[in-house]
């Protein structure tokens, strides 16, 4: 039904002019995208070239390599002393701190000496009655020696003089030797520390009866300073290292012992370098390990024998080797791949020959020059082409940890790698 209209009363059809109002909005959206099309002739964002994708590589720098082999190991006193009790008595005093440093003869404990006191007064009063004796027989052999020479008295009385006075001389020395007996029992009653080192608890107490049948164990003093590290090492591994460096391949790190350093559980280095002292000569039939013992100096005595630690062993060196992070390497059966970006930023495949594996490192024993850049990240970003079609990339100093890490490193740092070089870097 027709509505009137309110300015001059004349009814309208909405039905009629709807298809009109349409018709003309349609005209103007499309008069709009052809003002566009004509502006451009092309989609936005088409003028702009693809964009470079950036990754992270290093510079090979090479050097001398320190072959480091990271191996379990366990702290060892280098001296160890059982304080025991070698005279049978009663103890009537501890005279140290349980836990302190103690020095080599230092009194410890106090043993009952009365009995022995009493024996070596026994015993001195022996020498002096053979003392006696022996004056005695010598005054009577001066006296014989001229009346013999004159038949004076018989031969037989002289020589009878003679030999009494050898018997007293006999039983002086073995009444000496009692006394000397009587004054070491006697100073058994004293017991002394037969090192120098940091004694442990006393394992009895005043008042007990030590020494009767056999030698009490009173305490336990070790010597921490410097400790023994003893570990082992695959007796496979240790005759390739030693054919390689017999060969002229690797070479012996150092003129002296081989050098060893500490690593603690919870992934810090001690500050303290060991050396190496020896090899054992037997294969466990066992295990097919060989035991190494190694030294280490401990002047704070913060480490305590009986802890499991890694020993970092430099045991050869490699000439002219490069250092690098293991994802730079790519490892297949055919051959060992790393991605090199050129002076024109042009990234290329090249073969390289690997050494052992240094921490999270390789080892690159041939295949790169010095002063090449080497991609260590950003592989996700390389695009897909065709075989052999080149890739330009942008190279930037390659971060992990937000340390910038060097594609090789003199061999004291080889000896002890860094632990943030295993955490790659985010793209």
């Amino acid at each position: 039904m027709p509505q009137p209209n309110k300015h001059n009363d004349r009814p309208v059809h909405l039905s009629r002019h709807r298809p009109v109002a349409i018709a003309s909005m349609a005209l103007a959206a499309a008069l709009v995208l052809g003002a566009c099309g004509k502006k451009g002739d092309a989609p936005m964002g088409a003028g702009a070239g693809p964009r470079v994708p950036e990754v992270g590589v290093v510079t090979v720098q090479p050097g001398d390599v320190g072959l480091v082999t990271e191996l379990p190991g366990r702290l060892e006193a280098s001296r160890i002393a059982e304080v025991r009790a070698r005279a049978a008595g009663i103890l009537q005093k501890r005279v140290f701190r349980e836990g302190s440093d103690v020095k080599a003869g230092q009194q410890l404990f106090l043993i009952d000496s009365a009995p022995y006191r009493a024996s070596l007064a026994q015993a001195e009063a022996s020498v002096a009655q053979a003392e006696a004796s022996v004056a005695q027989y010598r005054a009577q052999v001066e006296r014989y020696r001229p009346l013999v020479a004159v038949n004076a008295i018989s031969k037989q009385d002289y020589d009878n003089a003679v030999a009494a006075q050898k018997t007293a001389q006999a039983n002086l020395a073995a009444a000496k030797a009692s006394a000397t007996t009587a004054r070491i029992n006697l100073s058994y009653a004293t017991v002394t520390s037969p090192i120098s080192g940091r004694i442990g608890r006393a394992l009895v107490t005043e008042g007990a009866l030590v020494g009767q049948g056999s030698a009490t164990s009173l305490a336990v003093v070790q010597q921490i300073d410097p400790l023994y590290i003893n570990f082992t090492q695959s007796a496979s591994d240790a005759l390739k290292l030693r054919a390689a460096v017999a060969s002229g391949k690797y070479q012996q790190a150092g003129t002296g012992a081989a050098q060893v350093r500490v690593v603690l559980e919870d992934g810090s280095v001690y500050p303290q370098a060991g050396r190496l002292l020896f090899t054992d000569l037997t294969v466990d039939s066992t295990s097919g390990q060989v035991t190494l013992r190694a030294e280490i100096p401990n002047r704070d005595h913060s480490l305590l024998p009986g802890l499991y630690v890694r020993v970092r062993l430099e045991q050869a060196q490699v000439d002219n080797a490069i250092l690098l992070p293991q994802q730079a390497v790519t490892r297949s059966g055919k051959a060992d791949t790393v991605m090199v970006v050129g002076a024109d930023n042009q990234v290329t495949p090249r073969v390289v020959k690997l050494g052992p594996a240094q921490g999270s490192n390789w080892v690159v024993l041939d295949g790169l020059k010095s002063g090449e850049q080497v991609m260590v990240d950003g592989f996700q970003k390389l695009p897909r082409g065709k075989p052999g079609e080149p890739i330009t990339v942008k190279a930037v100093p390659w971060q992990a940890s937000g340390v910038a890490k060097p594609a090789a490193a003199p061999s004291a740092a080889a000896s002890a790698p860094s632990q943030s070089a295993s955490t790659p870097a985010k793209p």
